[in-house]
């Protein structure tokens, strides 16, 4: 097994990536996307030839000329909404509309599942012990999918706060719970995003790596992760 790990040191809370970290956002995503494409297609008809592509493609274009959108999963699909429908013909305001109709029911649909009982069962035994809370870069309803009780509150990106790995959402994580960067430990599955931004905040980090021998491609030293989990048993461990 090849070690990637630096050693833990002592730590006040938990947070957690949430896309598959605690569950497959896969086939949610997939899943959700494709309704969304029907419901577009039942209200707007001048939409049923644009598939997928058209829309990621135009979402593409737009992040490219406003790159603060990189960091708002929600206001870019919104405005890709609303640009595709003024250029299938829409007018403005109708587009601006049905544009924010259609991104609520694609956030109620990538939120339509209910996280394993299982996991909120090993978070539940965490959270005895730690406070743990969510940092994504996604906009899925935590409410919803069953984590509410589990997890303290959850930040997102926008308005001004960006995605992981910049900063951001690690330093407001730690100002909320009132702890220093060091002694938050998160854990993600994306190194770029989950490593490397926990590290970039000087928090510790948890690599979740089903795959625990795979050494990343690594830069430098500060890239490494605290420890490295192959699933929820892992920090489990910890407290046991």
């Amino acid at each position: 097994m090849v070690n990637v790990a630096i050693g833990l040191r002592p730590f006040k809370a938990i947070s957690f990536d949430l896309d598959d970290t605690l569950y497959d956002n896969r086939p949610i995503i997939m899943a959700a996307e494709q309704r969304l494409l029907s419901f577009l297609a039942q209200r707007h008809p001048l939409t049923q030839d644009w598939g997928l592509d058209d829309w990621q493609a135009l979402k593409r274009s737009l992040i490219r000329q406003c790159p603060s959108l990189a960091h708002d999963t929600s206001a870019a699909r919104l405005v890709t909404l609303e640009q595709g429908l003024i250029t299938l013909g829409y007018a403005k305001t109708q587009a601006g509309e049905a544009a924010q109709q259609a991104l609520a029911y694609f956030v109620e649909q990538r939120s339509d599942f209910t996280v394993a009982p299982e996991v909120v069962a090993k978070l539940t035994r965490l959270a005895r012990h730690y406070p743990l809370v969510g940092i994504t870069n996604g906009n899925v309803d935590a409410q919803r999918i069953g984590l509410g009780e589990v997890l303290e509150f959850v930040l997102h990106p926008g308005n001004g706060t960006r995605m992981k790995p910049y900063p951001d959402m690690f330093y407001q994580a730690c100002q909320r719970l009132d702890i220093g960067c060091h002694e938050l430990l998160h854990l993600g599955d994306s190194f770029k995003a989950d490593v490397q931004g926990a590290r970039r905040a000087g928090c510790q980090a948890a690599w979740l790596n089903p795959a625990v021998g795979r050494k990343p491609q690594l830069i430098s030293e500060g890239q490494l992760p605290h420890i490295t989990c192959s699933d929820l048993d892992d920090l489990l461990a910890l407290i046991d």
